[in-house]
This record gives C-alpha cells, sequence and structure tokens, in this order.
C-alpha cells in the first residue's frame, strides 16, 4: 500500500477576499480528486466584500466533513502574512507553513482598526509553531508570471514541490490544464514553474 497516497492530512486555507482563496481552494481539491484521492473542501469563513477574511479547508484521506479545529492542521496555506499569523492557532505544533510574504491589508488594518504587525515577526511567531516555513512573494511572482492573481498558483506550486502532499507539481499542472479556461492556463502554468523553482531554491 502507498502509505503517502493514502494518509489523512488537513489543510487550511486563509487569505482576504478578493484574492481568489477560494478559487484555489477549489483547484487544489480538483488536483487531489483527479489524483484518485478521497477529498472534502469547503468554506469555512467568508467574506463577500473585498478585504474580509476568507477561511477554508480541505481535508484528504477519507474525513466526513470539511470541519477543522484548532491546532488541528497538518498544512496551513496563507495567501496574506497576517491572515497567515492569525491562523496559526488552527495549525498543530509542527505543522507546515506556506505563506505569501506580500502584504494586502484586510479591511480590519484598512479601517484602523488593527495594526499590521512587521513581517519579523509574523515569522517569528510562525517559528515557534511550525515544523517548517516558507513565506514567498507571491504577488511578485505571480506579476512575473504575467498576473499578479497568479500568485496563489505560486503558493499551490510551492507546496506541491514540498513533497508533504500525496501529490506533486505535475498533478497541479494537469489540474490547471484540464480545468482553468484556455485564456488562464499560460500564466497559471508559468506561475507553476516560479513557484516550484523557488522553493527548490531555498
Amino acid at each position: 500500500m502507498n502509505t503517502t497516497h493514502n494518509k489523512r492530512m488537513r489543510i487550511f486555507f486563509t487569505g482576504v477576499g478578493g484574492q481568489g482563496t477560494l478559487t484555489a481552494t477549489t483547484l487544489l481539491a480538483r488536483t487531489a480528486l483527479d489524483a484518485g484521492l478521497d477529498v472534502v473542501a469547503g468554506e469555512v469563513h467568508g467574506m463577500a466584500q473585498r478585504g474580509g477574511v476568507v477561511e477554508s479547508v480541505m481535508l484528504l484521506g477519507g474525513w466526513r466533513s470539511p470541519k477543522l479545529d484548532l491546532m488541528e492542521a497538518d498544512v496551513l496555506l496563507g495567501f496574506e502574512p497576517l491572515e497567515t499569523l492569525r491562523a496559526l492557532p488552527y495549525l498543530q505544533p509542527g505543522g507546515s507553513v506556506f505563506s505569501s510574504s506580500d502584504m494586502l491589508p484586510p479591511l480590519s488594518v484598512s479601517l484602523g482598526k488593527a495594526p499590521y504587525p512587521l513581517m519579523e515577526h509574523i515569522e517569528e511567531m510562525t517559528r515557534q509553531v511550525a515544523g517548517q516555513y516558507h513565506f514567498i512573494p507571491c504577488r511578485d511572482l505571480g506579476a512575473k508570471a504575467g498576473s499578479v492573481q497568479s500568485g496563489n498558483t505560486v503558493l499551490l506550486s510551492a507546496v506541491c514541490a514540498s513533497g508533504l502532499l500525496p501529490f506533486g507539481v505535475d498533478a497541479l499542472k494537469a489540474a490547471i490544464t484540464k480545468h482553468l479556461p484556455h485564456r488562464l492556463q499560460e500564466v497559471n502554468l508559468k506561475a507553476l514553474e516560479l513557484g516550484s523553482a523557488f522553493l527548490a531554491g531555498r
């Protein structure tokens, strides 16, 4: 039996409205489904307006519902660093964090209701909890690929390239080709290359 392919895993996604966090969750879930895995995915918390907090989960390996409690996530995918910091309580001790390092202040910060911490503080707090963590300039790399929005694919590519998931970058590449509109494929495939190359260069 391929234990890596069948292992149970819980992934927590967090970002802000307008980033495409739920679209990224759907793409990774479709990648897992195409790889023959049991997948449960769903939105935990979402704000329709741009700048609101968006959270979702993806569970691999035979879970019954998209439910995830504090200190249960094996992997945390953060599309915005402050939201990564806020979501750290969901990560199990020694779990893995993949986060964008590009700040996109959420609504609470924009309205002056909350301060934005220094990246050094975010990284230090992450280091105290995570077994491994990677902060990646997703928006910058997305722009280099041809679209800032493809920064989400940069992040997905990095986690796929890490070897933590029961599928790799090739599976994500196949899912992009299969599930994204043709007009979006080229830029996202380039973003995929940039994300995996960034992780390989760490």
